[in-house]
């Protein structure tokens, strides 16, 4: 039934209070059922994942059964835990009746003021109701526990009654209706009686926050008000057992009991109240006070059948004060104030003050932070956290969409004032477009126009090398040719071998074409030249470091005739501040956004949420509507500025003749774009000229090269004619011609660039057969062939030239010349990769950016600026000579 206690009281009323007797049940067995419908339903591998989860489970249904605690605090720890427990089961185990749900247990409690009463139902509502009911229980009996005689023990009482309080509010609103669903049920977990539970926790509660403040002796009038709340608690507690169901569920001493206390503290507040109209000397109302308690008093004995003692004695204590002061009251209006007194139904109610609420217990028993059965995850709550993230995502989208519209806005907006590049320019801090910036520093990074001359020295450097060669080929070949010619004069018809002019046919075409190609080029690079110095005017813009510095300024005016240019920049500018402030207002509140979604983590609670889910989804978005709120104000702050800037700038454009400051900017902005245009021309013509040369270069050394070998192997033929014919003259040749088997030629090898000779170790005598016998494949025209024209892309215009090789030569007309940008590598036609590297320079002290570099491949390389053929045929296998 209920437990009461009592202490002296601090007051005039007695300390008896109440506390809830909890609910019985009967043993069941939680594990096997659920653990078989994990196994049936996941897997067996889940079920022994879970083994712990079911087995304290277990224990806590087994704690529960037991009715005895070592103490009451340890009691409401274990209810709290099992309840918890209970809000994951209901999610992931359906319990009934049904065939594919849990539909082996059922719950059986009993009612805990009528014990022979008892509800037996197959669902979890009745179990977690129950359990909640004995929470408020065992917190009503925790207040009970206390000493009230003292401060602090009146004050921890209150705390539990409030908890208490809290406890049957949580029962009221979240678990009595299911748990009263159905025929099988009783009336203690009924909305009407866990509420009256509430009101009776909360008059206790209240209670003792009176009985401290008489101690404390605080005025008549505060305790007035407290005692009044304390009256109405208890009326409302007593109103709920005379109202169906409770009032015929509850024995005749809980209504007694509730009635008195309503009664007792309704006559505290008058009496207390009383006390502070006599100080006032409002006799007429204080009589009229004492006379409306004293009447509540003698009213609540007539039905004290049942009442304690001890209240009894304090009713009584009350009722003799109310009597002395008010027999005092009427003498002193009758003899001092004669004041008319009111009657007692007429006078206003008193006030009343509450100094306790419910306990909100949705912290106390939130499972969602519980990890008990957390891997098991129904379908309906997967489908529902995506529904909740589908909708959370639309609310972020949407509001990211709208900082970005915002942020755009205001970049476009700004950039049609020309802010805040106009007043940068005032301040003398110009800035160039971004990519123009970029073009500028490219250009200066790789040397300027001032870098021009150096890379125009490289190309006359280059040429005059490339013609030197040229010139000491030819001194080479018109050597040698004079020497042969001298011994054909001194020999007459004995000196046999061929002439050299009908060797070097071939490379004296090749050094004709280099010759024409370096006229060529040479216009080329004087059209460069011409080029550079015409637009060195234009290039010199390109020279200022900071680029800045060739912008034009922006002014103050010269006259003004109030003024205030100075109070409109500066207002212009603390709108720019602020407009900077709303800006990172906004990305503050992006970030805010993305970690509210990264840390709303709704699945615990759709795990325990026994309600509707739609509900929830309304409760958790709702997070995000202070935020939503804040972006729209900044948004709408951001417009109102918009407007007001644009005001100012206008005046700000007048004031400093903005539009002429444009366009000039403009005009310098166009002269810079031209010169950074006219630098990239000139230095890509500049390279391809340094291409050129560098490639000529190497097919000239090459060149040279086989010349050199051709003259050595001439010479060699020469000592060897020579000693042949004066071995003739001295009579030895008849007798090398008696000795030698089928006589011989007296003919030499037409040795060319690309002949070999056998070298033989044992003699320099010739065999009796032609020195050369031209391959039956190959033509015989002195060791050459002339390659296959082979395609490639056009040469840069800036070094274009004609086929044929300029007349200065005087060489015979040859065939059109191949149109490989580049002379091939020797025996390219062998071999088409070619890995040599050139170790010496150009020119001494040349460090160009080709210097070194790999010898082009045919079609791989850029076409250079002239049109000039394959140096070499194909290497000739089988050849009399081959240069080592």
């Amino acid at each position: 039934m209920a437990g009461t206690a009592s202490s002296s009281s601090a007051g005039t009323s007695s300390n008896i209070m109440l506390a809830i007797f909890e609910k019985k049940t009967t043993q069941i067995d939680l594990y096997r059922p659920l653990r078989n419908f994990i196994a049936f339903n996941y897997s067996e591998r889940d079920a022994q994942n879970l083994e712990d989860d079911l087995q304290t489970l277990k224990e806590y249904r087994s704690d529960l059964e037991r009715q005895s605690d070592p103490s009451p605090t340890a009691r409401r720890d274990l209810l709290q835990s099992y309840f918890k427990a209970l809000c994951l089961v209901e999610t992931r185990f359906p319990i009934s009746p049904d065939k594919d749900h849990v539909n082996t247990i059922t719950f059986v409690w009993y009612d805990a003021f009528k014990q022979k009463q008892k509800a037996s139902q197959q669902n979890i509502h009745l179990e977690k109701a129950a359990v909640l009911f004995n929470l408020g229980a065992v917190y009503s009996q925790i207040g009970l526990s206390f000493d009230r005689a003292t401060v602090e023990g009146r004050r921890q009482a209150s705390h539990a009654f409030i908890a208490a309080a809290g406890a049957f509010a949580f029962l009221r609103d979240n678990a009595s209706t299911k748990a009263s669903i159905g025929t099988s049920t009783t009336v203690d977990v009924s909305v009407e009686c866990v509420g009256m539970l509430e009101r009776l926790m909360l008059a206790q509660a209240q209670e003792c926050v009176f009985e401290n403040t008489i101690a404390k002796g605080s005025t008549p009038g505060v305790c007035a008000k407290i005692s009044r709340q304390v009256g109405l608690y208890y009326e409302e507690a007593l109103a709920a057992l005379n109202a169906p169901p409770l009032n015929q569920h509850f024995d005749k001493a809980w209504i007694a009991h509730v009635q008195l206390k309503a009664a007792l503290f309704l006559a505290e507040a008058c009496y207390r109240y009383s006390l502070e109209l006599h100080e006032k000397e409002n006799i007429a109302e204080e009589i009229a006070r004492l006379r409306s308690g004293i009447s509540a008093l003698t009213e609540a004995k007539k039905s004290s059948k049942g009442a304690a003692a001890q209240l009894l004695d304090a009713i009584n204590k009350l009722e003799a004060n109310l009597n002395r002061n008010l027999e005092r009251a009427v003498k002193e209006n009758d003899r001092v104030y004669l004041m008319r007194v009111p009657n007692p139904s007429t006078l206003p109610p008193l006030p009343a003050f509450s100094m306790v609420k419910s306990m909100a217990m949705n912290e106390v028993l939130d499972a969602s932070k519980e990890k008990m059965f957390a891997c098991l995850i129904p379908d309906s709550s997967a489908k529902a956290l995506s529904r909740y993230t589908e909708m959370v995502d639309d609310i972020i989208r949407t509001q990211a969409e709208k900082l970005q519209q915002a942020s755009e806005l205001t970049r476009v907006r700004l950039k049609e004032m020309d802010l805040p590049e106009s007043i940068l320019a005032l301040e003398g801090n110009s800035s160039l477009p971004t990519d123009l910036k970029e073009d500028v520093e490219a250009v200066q990074i790789s040397g300027g126009p001032i870098g021009l001359e150096a890379e125009l020295q490289q190309l006359r450097d280059l040429r005059r090398v490339n013609s030197e060669m040229l010139v000491q080929i030819e001194e080479l070949l018109q050597k040698e040719a004079r020497e042969d010619s001298q011994f054909r004069s001194q020999f007459g018809t004995r000196w046999t071998r061929p002439q050299s002019s009908t060797l070097t046919k071939n490379i004296q075409d090749r050094l004709n074409r280099f010759a024409g190609n370096l006229k060529q080029a040479a216009e080329s690079d004087a059209r460069i030249e011409r080029s550079v110095k015409d637009h060195s005017a234009l290039l010199s813009i390109l020279d200022h470091r900071p680029i800045e510095s060739a912008l034009p300024t922006l002014a103050r005016p010269i006259m003004s005739l109030d003024a205030n240019e100075d109070a409109i920049l500066g207002t212009l500018k603390q709108s720019l501040r602020q407009l900077e402030n709303l800006g990172a207002q906004r990305a503050g509140l992006e970030d805010m956004l993305k970690e509210m979604k990264r840390k709303d983590d709704i699945l615990p609670k759709l795990m325990t949420s026994t309600g509707s889910y739609e509900d929830l989804f309304r409760k958790e978005v709702s997070k995000y509507d202070n935020i939503c709120e804040e972006i729209s104000r900044n948004i709408e702050a951001q417009e109102q500025l918009l407007l007001q800037i644009q005001g100012q700038n206008n005046e700000f454009s007048v004031i400093f003749n903005l539009e002429d400051y444009k366009a000039s900017r403009e005009r310098c902005y166009k002269q810079i774009q031209a010169a950074v245009a006219k630098y990239r021309e000139i230095k890509e013509n500049i390279n391809e000229g340094l291409k050129f040369y560098v490639t000529l270069q190497d097919a000239i050394t090459n060149v040279k090269q086989q010349c050199s070998d051709f003259v050595m192997t001439r010479n060699i033929q020469c000592r060897e004619m020579m000693e042949d014919v004066q071995r003739q003259m001295a009579g030895l040749s008849f007798q090398d011609t008696k000795n030698t088997p089928g006589g011989y030629n007296n003919s030499y090898p037409a040795v060319g660039p690309h002949t070999q000779r056998s070298h033989s170790p044992q003699s320099d005598v010739r065999p009796p057969q032609s020195y050369y016998q031209p391959p039956h494949d190959q033509p015989p025209v002195g060791g050459y062939t002339q390659p296959h024209p082979q395609s490639h892309p056009q040469p840069h215009p800036m070094y274009s030239s004609p086929q044929q090789p300029p007349p200065s030569y005087h060489s015979p007309p040859v065939p059109p010349p191949s149109t490989s940008p580049y002379p091939p590598h020797p025996q390219a036609s062998q071999q088409p990769s070619t890995n040599h590297e050139y170790g010496q320079p150009a020119y001494p002290g040349w460090q160009g950016q080709y210097y070194n570099s790999h010898v082009p491949q045919p079609g791989s390389v850029p076409r250079p600026p002239y049109t000039i053929p394959n140096q070499y045929p194909p290497h000739q296998q089988g050849g009399y000579y081959k240069p080592q």
